[in-house]
């Protein structure tokens, strides 16, 4: 494995960019007009769609569109990833989804936190957020939901809202009323949100600011654990920050991976950070943890390809034994099938250079095949009884 210390990190960090206001460059999306649509209780589905939708098989998967207003419903085994389900505009610039049991999926986007009903595949509640958050843009520092969970009962959706310059919030949606409950103060774009097993903890995992806020359901007192394996020189221009979290099944530790070098290992109720090597050796984002605790990290790419390696898989077994798996280009997120032999890595990315589709990877035999879908397709997550419910 390639261990760089932080000085040569952060000469290379200096070498690709000295205007970061992200763990990336921007790609100008945050320039595009705001949307003009209004936050709305409707349906709605794409025009011409008409009639009852014929309901949505167990296995299908669902990817939230960054590049568009839409959520797209995705048959796997077709070829065109299509096979007549199709998109369902949920609000601009969608970002993580959280699915419920009774089959509605919660989608954050940047006008507010969109109630899909799976089944039917119609959008049946657009949920403006109580946070301001300025106009509504699209690309990767636009305002509004970000990382999005569920409680273990189902009653309550906790949302991480982007508020550009400025710290974010975690937003509590109450399902059954569908709106807005309270409003908790939490670091700078919070790129993830989980829930402890047992409901007690909401953990915001915050990129801009190195760390993770956990937050008490019960009280709703707050508490910052910073999480900064190579220390937080650099600021907002750092790459080296933290991006999404997986909550051991084990013992609910917090599971944060960085470049494919550091695994950071917190305990949630002391805040101790503790690091083991990983060996991927590149930038990573997305990850997922199966139900034996297996840990499946997306490699990005590299920040400096004379010294990092590529894009790829990294499936991690409890034991610290690492199986590393190439992918073609950048992606973002991942989600496992119910039986937990195929990994689904969306290719949307929150940078410049993502592309259009998934890539299919069989855990078996380590074979990757890419599937064209949706626009930017940034989480994913599957569909039917005894699949993972989040991405």
């Amino acid at each position: 494995m390639n261990r760089r210390s932080l000085g040569s990190r952060l000469a290379a960090l200096a070498a690709v960019t000295a205007a970061l206001a992200g763990c990336a460059s921007d790609d100008g999306d945050d320039a595009a007009p705001p949307a003009s649509a209004a936050p709305s209780t409707a349906s709605s589905r794409p025009p011409g769609s008409g009639g009852t939708p014929a309901r949505t098989p167990d296995g299908t998967l669902l990817v939230t569109d960054f590049g568009a207003d839409t959520v797209t419903f995705v048959d796997p085994a077709a070829r065109d990833g299509a096979a007549g389900l199709g998109p369902v505009r949920v609000g601009t610039a969608p970002y993580g989804i959280a699915l419920g049991a009774d089959g509605t999926a919660w989608v954050a986007t940047a006008e507010g936190v969109a109630a899909v009903d799976t089944r039917t595949r119609e959008r049946t509640a657009l949920i403006p957020y109580r946070t301001d958050t300025g106009p509504v843009t699209t690309g990767e520092y636009r305002g509004g939901g970000m990382g999005i969970a569920l409680s273990p009962d189902g009653g309550r959706v906790y949302v991480g809202v982007n508020v550009p310059g400025g710290n974010g919030t975690l937003e509590v949606v109450d399902t059954r009323r569908r709106e807005v409950t309270r409003v908790v103060p939490v670091g700078r774009r919070p790129f993830d949100v989980d829930v402890s097993h047992d409901g007690r903890q909401v953990y915001a995992t915050n990129h801009d600011s190195f760390d993770v806020t956990v937050v008490g359901t019960g009280d709703w007192t707050t508490r910052r654990i910073e999480v900064a394996p190579y220390g937080t020189e650099g600021g907002l221009g750092s790459w080296l920050k933290p991006h999404y979290t997986a909550v051991r099944p084990s013992d609910g530790a917090l599971l944060l991976p960085f470049e494919g070098e550091r695994l950071a290992v917190v305990d949630p109720g002391t805040g101790r950070v503790r690091i083991e090597d990983m060996t991927a050796n590149t930038h990573q984002h997305g990850v997922t943890a199966g139900a034996d605790g297996t840990l499946y990290v997306v490699g990005t790419g590299p920040i400096d390809p004379s010294r990092d390696d590529g894009p790829s898989l990294t499936v991690r077994t409890p034991d610290g034994d690492e199986r590393i798996i190439p992918l073609d280009g950048p992606h973002e997120t991942v989600a496992l099938s119910a039986d937990g032999r195929t990994a689904y890595v969306t290719g949307g990315f929150t940078r410049a250079g993502s592309w259009d589709g998934l890539s299919v990877v069989d855990l078996g035999s380590g074979g990757v095949t890419r599937l064209p879908v949706g626009e930017r397709p940034l989480a994913v997550a599957v569909l039917g009884e005894g699949a993972p419910r989040r991405a």
